[in-house]
């Protein structure tokens, strides 16, 4: 349990790190686009990136800046297949102070960086934020399955390891039962909040109750208050 609880905080900030420097490279090309003029050039050639995975093409572009000076720079982002071919005629936005500050002008050169960057900050920010209130709304929702639900008795089938969650390469565990609906004659199978110990030696019962949503055994709460605690 200490091991999720740190993994919350280093999702939490890691997310607003990574926030901080989207709105860094936000504010840049901003004061970028600010002073920066337009110009045409020319893709001269494309260079061959390869990553672990992949490869992508990045166009060299040429370029006469205000004072008649010839310009060639490396675009900072690239595609596979390649967007552009040599020869071909492109749109420059750079800094006439310091005509080596070049990009193409097209959405993903001027803001893929900050929209990236900002997405992944984003997810793991809203993520770790879920990790502290998630917990709390199961709470409320299963006290309320308690409340206004409807008590059912289920068969004790089993425990089993949750495969799909991993802290720290550790599976916690479920406990499995089923019910028979006698007005449908389905049958319906049950897992519990995730335990991090194995229950088994302390489940000396054959039935388990389970609160289920009238109407709607889809959305159920398993009473597994019998089993002990997990020392801190």
């Amino acid at each position: 349990m200490r091991v999720i609880a740190i993994v919350k905080y280093l999702t939490l900030i890691v997310g607003l790190g990574l926030l901080i420097v989207a709105f860094y490279f936000y504010q840049s090309s901003s004061s970028f686009l600010d002073g920066a003029v337009t110009t045409e050039g020319t893709v001269i050639e494309l260079v061959r990136s390869r990553s672990e995975d992949s490869i992508t093409y990045r166009p060299v572009v040429q370029f006469t800046s205000q004072n008649n000076s010839t310009i060639e720079f490396l675009s900072t982002t690239g595609s596979n297949p390649p967007s552009y071919s040599p020869g071909q005629r492109v749109e420059v936005m750079y800094d006439p102070s310091n005509p080596f500050n070049a990009k193409l002008k097209s959405f993903f050169s001027l803001w893929g960086a900050p929209l990236i960057v900002g997405g992944l900050g984003a997810l793991f920010f809203l993520t770790g934020i879920a990790g502290f209130f998630v917990p709390g709304l199961n709470t409320r929702s299963y006290k309320a399955l308690k409340d206004n639900g409807l008590r059912i008795d289920t068969q004790y089938q089993g425990v089993e390891r949750n495969s799909v969650l991993s802290v720290n390469g550790k599976h916690p565990y479920q406990v499995i039962t089923q019910w028979l609906n006698p007005s449908t004659m389905q049958v319906h199978v049950f897992k519990s909040q995730n335990i991090w110990f194995d229950p088994s030696p302390y489940i000396n019962t054959d039935t388990i109750a389970v609160f289920i949503e009238q109407n709607d055994p889809q959305k159920y709460h398993m009473d597994i208050e019998f089993l002990p605690q997990l020392a801190k």
